[in-house]
């Protein structure tokens, strides 16, 4: 099970990116040049971030993309949200059908209680948190 996909992963370095750049706006030619991301993976990723209000896109010859909020304020379980959907470690699936035991299962309950706790965890990184300085 991978906590973050690849998706989240490159959506948080080219927002740690931006938010550390000392330019109004970046470039996606830098981020690529700078992160080693794909070109086109990274363009959709970005345009993602920009339907969902968390960048700005300028377009032109001084195109480029920059934050639209603090850095406290984008945290990592929404951009978790956006690219994997909501986080469950644990969807008591069987034979595709939910499993019969929900209801009286002790493990779900075990892992719905360290659900709770890795989301609060996960809650508490902003980029502002992964931005500074120990």
């Amino acid at each position: 099970m991978k906590l973050i996909t690849r998706n989240t992963d490159y959506a948080v370095r080219a927002l740690c990116f931006i938010a550390q750049s000392k330019k109004k706006k970046v470039t996606v030619e830098e981020l690529v040049r700078v992160l080693e991301i794909p070109g086109p993976f990274l363009r959709k990723i970005l345009q993602i971030l920009n339907k969902k209000k968390l960048l700005k896109s300028y377009k032109g010859q001084n195109g480029g993309f920059s934050l639209t909020k603090l850095q406290d304020k984008i945290l990592l379980t929404d951009l978790m949200k956006i690219f994997q959907g909501p986080l469950k470690l644990n969807e008591c699936i069987f034979k595709k059908q939910v499993c019969p035991n929900i209801k009286t299962c002790k493990l779900k309950k075990k892992i719905d209680k360290i659900e709770k706790c890795v989301i609060s965890e996960l809650k508490s990184v902003s980029l502002a948190y992964l931005l500074k300085k120990n």
